[in-house]
């Protein structure tokens, strides 16, 4: 099942991120889930989830973000793409990415940006199968 994050789905999604990154699974403190309350109420936040057997597997963030350009159309950004490695290969990053279009579809976005840490040619291929492409634009980082 795709969906949107719900307020149960904490540890679901948080187990999930520690094969992001090696994120280590962080204390459940006042201010984490102050930014979790932050993020679910946040109406241009969506956290894009697949659930197998009451297990989140797969998701994605994308994030709406109002413009001045562009006729004033809003763009999404797409961040944190991940699948449990147990789960790879069975298309649900793939639909978790088409739900996040669906968003941006509704919510009348120009474009969906999306950026990747990877080098992996076989990553670089699934980002461009799932109908994104490196060409149009150069992305620059500045760690801070």
């Amino acid at each position: 099942m795709i969906r949107e994050i719900t307020a149960n789905d904490f540890d679901g999604l948080l187990t999930l991120y520690m094969q992001l990154h090696d994120n280590p699974f962080p204390e459940k403190n006042e201010d984490i889930m102050k930014l979790w309350n932050t993020i679910l109420n946040d109406e241009n936040h969506h956290i894009i989830v697949a659930e197998e057997s009451g297990k989140i597997v797969s998701s994605c963030v994308c994030v709406i973000i109002p413009n001045l350009t562009h006729n004033q159309r809003p763009y999404a950004f797409i961040e944190n793409v991940i699948t449990d490695c147990n789960y790879r290969k069975r298309g649900l990053a793939t639909a978790c990415l088409d739900f996040a279009r669906d968003i941006a579809l509704k919510k009348n976005c120009y474009k969906l940006m999306l950026l990747t840490g990877s080098k992996k040619e076989s990553t670089l291929k699934f980002y461009e199968n799932a109908g994104y492409n490196k060409n149009d634009k150069t992305a620059f980082i500045q760690w801070i």
